[in-house]
């Protein structure tokens, strides 16, 4: 592939690329790669040249064609940006050789007649274009310009270095100085930005010694931003961060620029930003996957804690994108964060933090708790329930905390979602959530109102309007009536399946229900309802709740279990309790609500009623059933009422020949009301009054389309055709000029009757005898001419809807031809009125279906989706599946858009066969096998993250997600005979069993544990067919996936089996197989499984292992300590600053010690500069009194003194085997000085001077005896011991 051009010269161009190059430049020698050069072009004759030229763009328009096509696909930022790079170049190289070909075409043409002064010119001219293109995105230009802007850079610090130090009086040249550094910079940063290749050809190891100096505290703000911006462009991979990483004097300008205050906030964005680069950039995996975390993040232990100070800082600006950082941090290298003290940190904003974050810390920690690995650095009953404090520790915080407690409800109910989260919280036996449920019993606790609306949300109750009213204690019995009419109207039958369809998150609300009852909700709730006799709204809202959970386990657990919790002995035992008269009233109120709840719940939301297990002795007797059937079916008549009918019940009405109001019949008005007009057809037709004149008109030709003499009159006295005709010929472009004021113009269609036109010749186009009158005149010709006007999308919609294509004829053709229209918005109308013919016809056509099939083959992909939604959802009716079938479409250019479709046609033997004939099966099958099985689960998964999610996404995915378990290729493929043979053949089932008994203990790498879960789904899917289920007993699989269930130390791992044993007790005999494990299925009322399953002992199988909390290694920034008695009391005050109790008077010591003369020069010291770093670096200080303690020292921050921090680091760094000395020991403690009197200066309430610093005499020039009584430091006090 050719290099870059470079029109100079001898020049030849690429320079050893880099391996991210894409096209340009890709070969590394440009003398043996072929790499094109102007200089070629020498010593060959103009025709030559010009070959070579024209060859060469044509090489270079194909590289611009292929760079704007990866373009189009999903890429990452990182490569996008490449891509525009080598395109830029590409269009560059194209503009340089058309320059040169017009260049030799002009030579070529003057060649004989030329003067020496035109050639001087053309050579002039050659020159300037070649000094543009220098100008352009080439390599060589770019690297040669960054190397000139470095050595700039380099004199600029030392200028600035020169004139600091000859004139005190500099601040103009300063500020001139740092204003062109700050343009220098940020030319070299827009370099960088557009030739990544110089990225990789510069030196960071230069750059840094460079730049470094720029970070001091001489430069401004913008200054230390602009280079910090440099820095960060120019790592380019994992060495380049360690690099930076290795070396230390970075990390002092990090430190010293996050202490800084607001006004500084341009250069501490640039700070994070480059922090988060070296995280992004510079992590690299574990090489011993049994260590803590994926990776090692190359941050330091000092950046680490400044960053948390931020964090820990409520009012700086940053501080929610600190917090981010360190979730990060945690998710790759959780060591690092823990010996930092950051999980703390995040566990602290996790119960207190912004409200923004807390969604973001909880799934950080959910991930953290399902790997057993990472969890081990968190205490169990201590950590994560932290998350819980809001709603634990809400008795006596009064309303005001109640916006606390919805953050922190929303928070556990995400939490409780997650097989993480609610595997944690049930630990030592469910104390976590039993500390939630009993909140509820708290009767002074104002706020539960907010515990019971996160219980609601938690187990997917969607209370309706009528719940209010429930609340508010009000009869039931009258309420809504019309809209329970409308309701049973609008969704008149629902699927035969009914309540036997099985969803993912019945499955997992199972569980939900069985874990809350046994921590008590049931009871708690019942509690509640003892704290007023005549009822509250909180009262009655506990008790809907109880008996909304109550109908959920009647649904979705087994009747054993179910029967359990449907007995709520408390709430009878108060019924029955006939000695206390207040308990008896508080029971006998609660059933009798719990009783009118069910009771009216039939009849306020009849869709529920499909979908929960009816039992046989249900609350409404045989004549309210009766009734409520024939006000259904007078209903489903009304519905159906033809024309004249609806005419003649309006009449009736009196509505439409009077305006006295007296004279409507009520009745009548009140029926047609509630019946006919809830047809939206019939409520246009009632509101458009003039609309009768169309009806009387499309009557008028169906009585003369019953006779002869009506045909006859049509065709030969009538002028109604013809006139129809010229109206469409004043639209129609193919006949002249077209009319100004057409009759079929939009005004004309939009606000009169002519839209009643396209209704008359829908009317007619309903007879055989009308569609050839319409022929005879030709009135087919226009619409085939209309259907290419964009400009007339209504006329095209108004024709497509009101022909009738019952008869085969032009009808039809128009329809296809708009299906086939040259604009997309027709195409995409049309298709989807062809899918409500074929929803709304009684039997398939197959001339709809064929049509429909065409519509897959359409070149826009919008159009190709919405022909494979309707199929896919014709596909359910067996006919039509067949008949699909049968007409054998190729859909292998749809790609992914055609697979559930696909996947559909292989659950039948017709549609097996077919697909496997054409070779579809053996490369699915490879797919699944290899790939498609781990996007399936990521796909699961994802969905039932949206789904259970508090967010309202109007994703295209979530909406298609109702719950039920996506079409699996291979269980697809195992409800065929001719699918399970293939599958015994191929030997996949026979992997994957020996595969799950393999890995059934993995926790710790994560491409396995993706890929068993891919496996286990498989297999779930194969088991839930009743041809599928031989495999798994012929294999003995189901006892391993039982065992992972139950022992699996990956809670993730546990609930994707808890799932597949869901799917294989979707057959009665895979419920039978898991009744003898004690798993019991749920079934309906005629003893078919319903596909949801729970375990008996289901606190086995929500427990996990528990484990020994790990202590990180704390690296201890161990110093030689030191001698001087002044410098131990400032180093002794600097660390009492992190005792908060005694840290005020500390920094009033420390004030007085940098007033006085003879402590002054401690505070200029580098050394114990350094030794005040250390601290701050290894224990943990608010930002407030980290930035007190390095404003503490005058020293300016440099490349000098932090060449002497350096050194002071490697002078006073004790070696591991030191041990500290007994008079070490005396001098250092925490409240000061152990050997002598503590200085007055400590005291709070004493304001001496303090005593001059003494020095440390000789050991051997002590006396043997102190005549000096002794004096002993108990607590804060000084007591002589004679």
């Amino acid at each position: 592939m050719p290099s870059h051009i470079i029109p100079t010269g001898n020049a030849s161009f690429g320079a050893n690329p880099p391996s991210s190059t894409l096209v340009n430049g890709a070969a590394s020698d440009p003398e043996s790669s072929g790499a094109f050069s102007f200089a070629e072009l020498e010593g060959k004759d103009i025709g030559e040249q010009l070959e070579i030229l024209k060859n060469q763009l044509v090489l270079e328009q194909r590289i611009k064609e292929g760079a704007e096509n990866f373009l189009d696909m999903d890429i990452n930022e990182t490569l996008r940006t490449q891509v525009k790079t080598e395109l830029e170049m590409a269009e560059n190289k194209i503009e340089a050789i058309m320059r040169r070909i017009e260049l030799v075409n002009k030579s070529k043409a003057k060649q004989n007649g030329g003067t020496s002064l035109q050639k001087r010119k053309l050579h002039q001219q050659e020159g300037q274009r070649n000094q543009s293109i220098d100008k352009g995105e080439d390599f060589r230009t770019a690297l040669s310009n960054a190397s000139n802007l470095i050595s700039s850079l380099v004199s600029f610090t030392s200028s600035h270095a020169t004139g600091t130090a000859s004139s005190s009086s500099s601040t103009p040249n300063t500020a001139e100085t740092d204003r062109q550094a700050i343009e220098t910079m940020s030319k070299l940063i827009n370099i960088l930005q557009r030739t990544l290749r110089v990225r990789y050809e510069l030196k960071l190891a230069e750059v840094l010694h460079t730049v470094l100096p720029f970070l001091g505290d001489k430069f401004s703000k913008q200054a230390r931003a602009a280079a910090y911006r440099l820095i960060r462009h120019t790592l380019v991979d994992a060495e380049s961060v360690k690099l930076l990483d290795e070396n230390r004097s970075l990390d002092w300008y990090i430190i010293k620029s996050l202490h800084r205050d607001n006004k500084h906030s341009v250069e501490k964005e640039q700070v994070i930003k480059l922090i988060r680069t070296m995280v992004e950039i510079g992590t690299v995996k574990h090489e011993n996957m049994s260590a803590s975390g994926v990776g090692v993040v190359p941050v330091s232990e000092p950046i680490m804690r400044a960053i948390i100070a931020v964090a820990e800082q409520p009012e700086d600006p940053f501080r929610p994108i600190c917090i981010e950082t360190l979730a990060e941090i945690l998710l790759i290298d959780i060591d690092l964060v823990s010996r930092t003290g950051g999980i703390g940190t995040l566990l602290h904003m996790l119960g207190d933090g912004p409200v923004e974050l807390a969604p973001i810390l909880s799934a950080t920690f959910l991930h953290i708790v399902d790997s057993p690995r990472t969890r081990a650095y968190l205490r169990v009953g201590e950590d994560l329930e932290l998350a819980l404090s809001a709603i634990t520790d809400a008795y006596g915080k009064g309303t005001d905390h109640a916006d606390r407690m919805r953050i922190c409800a929303r928070v556990l109910q995400s939490m409780l979602r997650t097989w993480s989260g609610l595997m944690y919280f049930c630990l030592d036996d469910m104390r976590a959530i039993r500390s939630v449920v009993d909140t509820l019993r708290i009767p002074s606790l104002d706020t539960r109102e907010i515990i019971l609306d996160m219980f609601f949300d938690l187990l997917n109750i969607k209370p309706p309007d009528w719940h209010q009213t429930f609340i508010d204690g009000r009869r039931l019995t009258m309420y809504q009536k019309t809209r329970d009419i409308m309701e049973t109207r609008v969704e008149p039958e629902i699927n035969e399946r009914g309540y036997q369809a099985f969803k993912l998150t019945d499955q997992y609300l199972a569980l939900l229900v069985l874990v809350l009852t046994h921590t008590g909700l049931c009871e708690a709730l019942s509690c509640m309802l003892e704290e007023s006799v005549t009822g509250s709204n909180l009262t009655r809202k506990a008790t809907l709740l109880l008996a909304e959970v109550l109908q959920m386990a009647n649904r979705v657990l087994p009747l054993s279990v179910a029967a359990r919790i449907q007995t709520i002995p408390e709430v009878f035992e108060k019924a029955t309790y006939y000695s206390d008269g207040e308990h008896r009233i508080v029971g006998t109120t609660a059933l009798s609500a719990i009783d009118s709840f069910n009771r009216n719940r039939a009849r306020l939301q009849p869709s529920t009623v499909k979908t929960i297990r009816p039992r046989a002795n249900s609350v409404e007797d045989a004549v309210r059933r009766g009734q409520r059937q024939v006000e259904q079916v007078k209903l489903k008549m009304s519905m159906q009422m033809d024309d004249k009918t609806f005419q003649s019940c309006l009449l009736e009405t009196q509505v439409m020949l009077t305006k006295d109001s007296s004279k409507w019949h009520f009745e009548t008005l009140q029926e047609f009301i509630e019946g006919p007009l809830l047809n939206p057809k019939r409520m246009e037709e009632a509101i458009k009054s003039n609309a009768k004149w169309v009806r009387l008109g499309s009557s008028m030709l169906s009585t003369l389309m019953t006779s002869t003499d009506g045909v006859r009159y049509l065709a030969t006295e009538d002028q109604f055709l013809s006139q129809i005709v010229k109206s469409f010929a004043q639209l129609d472009p193919f006949n002249g000029v077209p009319d100004s004021d057409p009759i079929f113009s939009k005004k004309r269609v939009a606000d009169t009757l002519t839209y009643g036109y396209l209704e008359m010749l829908g009317t007619l186009s309903k007879y055989k005898d009308g569609i050839e009158l319409l022929e005879k005149f030709k009135v087919f010709t226009p619409f085939y001419h209309l259907s290419e006007l964009r400009s007339r999308e209504d006329l095209i919609k108004g024709i497509i809807e009101n022909l009738d294509y019952s008869i085969d004829g032009h009808p039809r053709i128009v329809l296809s031809k708009a299906l086939t229209s040259s604009y997309k918005h027709i195409r995409v109308f049309a298709t989807e009125h062809l899918g409500g013919l074929i929803r709304g016809s009684v039997s398939a056509n197959a001339w709809t279906l064929r049509l429909l099939l065409t519509q897959l083959y359409d070149p826009a992909a919008e159009v190709c989706e919405l022909a494979v939604h309707f199929l896919e959802e014709l596909c359910e009716d067996k006919d039509i599946l067949q008949l699909v079938v049968e007409m054998q479409p190729m859909m292998d250019h749809l790609g992914e858009i055609g697979d559930p479709l696909l996947l559909k046609f292989m659950s039948t033997p017709i549609g097996f066969r077919y697909l496997y004939d054409t070779g579809y099966i053996d490369r699915e099958m490879d797919k699944w096998f290899n790939e498609r099985n781990i996007y399936y689960v990521i796909q699961v998964e994802v969905f039932l993250a949206k789904a259970f999610s508090n967010t309202t996404d109007e994703d295209d995915d979530v909406m298609a997600f109702d719950g039920t378990v996506p079409p699996h290729f291979y269980g697809e493929m195992a409800k065929t005979e001719l699918g399970c043979q293939i599958l015994q053949e191929k030997g996949h089932f026979t992997e994957f069993s020996q595969f799950i008994r393999k890995h059934s203990e993995e926790s710790e790498d994560v491409e396995l544990i993706m890929k068993l879960k891919s496996i286990l789904w498989a297999v779930g899917n194969v088991g839930a067919t009743e041809g599928g289920l031989p495999f798994l007993e012929e294999e003995e699989i189901i006892p391993a996936v039982l065992a992972i269930a139950e022992t699996s130390p990956v809670p993730s791992i546990r609930g994707t089996c808890f799932f597949v044993l869901g799917l294989i007790s979707s057959t009665s005999q895979g419920a039978e197989i898991l009744d003898d494990y004690r798993w019991d299925a749920t079934l309906n009322p005629l003893g078919m499984p319903t596909g949801l399953c729970v375990p008996v002992d289901f606190q086995a199988f929500t427990t996990i292992p528990s484990w020994k909390p790990v202590v990180a290694n704390r690296t201890e920034g161990r110093l030689i300590p030191p001698s001087a008695e002044a410098e131990i009391e400032v180093i002794t005050a600097i660390q009492n600053l992190a005792n908060a109790v005694i840290a005020g008077a500390s920094s009033r010591s420390l004030a007085r010690m940098k007033s006085r003369p003879e402590y002054r020069h401690i505070f200029t010291s580098p050394t114990m500069f350094f030794r005040a770093l250390n601290i701050i670096s290894t224990q943990r200080y608010r930002l407030p009194i980290r930035r007190y303690i390095v404003d503490l020292f005058n020293l300016e921050l440099n490349q000098e003194l932090v060449m002497r921090l350096k050194q002071c680091g490697t002078v006073l760094k004790v070696h591991p085997s030191y041990k500290l000395s007994a008079s070490d020991t005396s001098r250092l403690s925490m409240f000061g000085p152990l050997g002598r009197p503590r200085r007055t200066s400590i005291s709070d309430e004493e304001d001496d001077e303090l005593d001059p610093p003494t020095t440390t005499a000789a050991p051997a020039e002590q006396p043997v005896i102190m005549l000096q009584p002794v004096h002993k430091v108990v607590g804060f006090d000084v007591i002589e011991v004679n």
